[in-house]
Parts: C-alpha cells; structure tokens; sequence
C-alpha cells in the first residue's frame, strides 16, 4: 500500500525574512525612509517659503518666470516681471525665491 506525506507539517520558515509581517514592516520602512520622508521635508521647506515670502523678494514662479514681488496678499502675490508688466500667481506656484545678489 502507498502513503502519501500529505497530512505532514510544512517546515518550518526560520530566519529573519520567515514572518510575512516582518517583511512587510521592513519594507514599509524602507519606503517610508526613501519615498514619503523626503517628500514630506519638502512639502514642509516650499509652506515655509509661501509663508515667509514679502514684498521686494525677488522669485522664480514654477513655470519658470522671473519677477519682483511688490503686493502680497492671503493667496496671491503680484509679481513685477521686465518692463513693468505685473502678473497675479497663486503663492503655491513660487518655485525658489533669488538672493539679492542675483539678477531677477
């Protein structure tokens, strides 16, 4: 008559990678500190800018536009671009602001 080792504990999954939950917990963390960590120090860095920006500060917009600040108010910020010309931007839309020394 033939058995069959069906009925047979699974051996068991040592080492450090043998609890799923484990694994799980490790690969959270490494995501948290190479993805969500980093992007989170650079949402809080660009609400810092927003909130500190002032009038004379020169900026570049995230489209790229260069300007003098000479109006901020609650959600926008009027920005002097060459030749006098004057745009209205959404604060969230300023990029990086210029260093006094720099040309705008």
């Amino acid at each position: 008559m033939l058995t069959f080792p069906l009925a047979q504990a699974a051996p068991a999954g040592g080492g450090l990678f043998g609890n799923p939950l484990l694994l799980l917990g490790l690969l959270f963390l490494v995501m948290w500190f190479t993805m969500i960590r980093p992007q989170a120090k650079q949402a809080k860095q660009h609400r810092e800018l927003v909130a500190g920006l002032a009038k004379g500060d020169k900026v570049v917009t995230v489209g790229g536009i260069h300007g003098t600040i000479r109006q901020v108010d609650e959600k926008t910020i009027l920005v002097e671009v060459d030749g006098g010309t004057k745009l209205r931007i959404d604060k969230g839309k300023v990029g990086y602001t210029l260093s006094s020394t720099e040309p705008a």
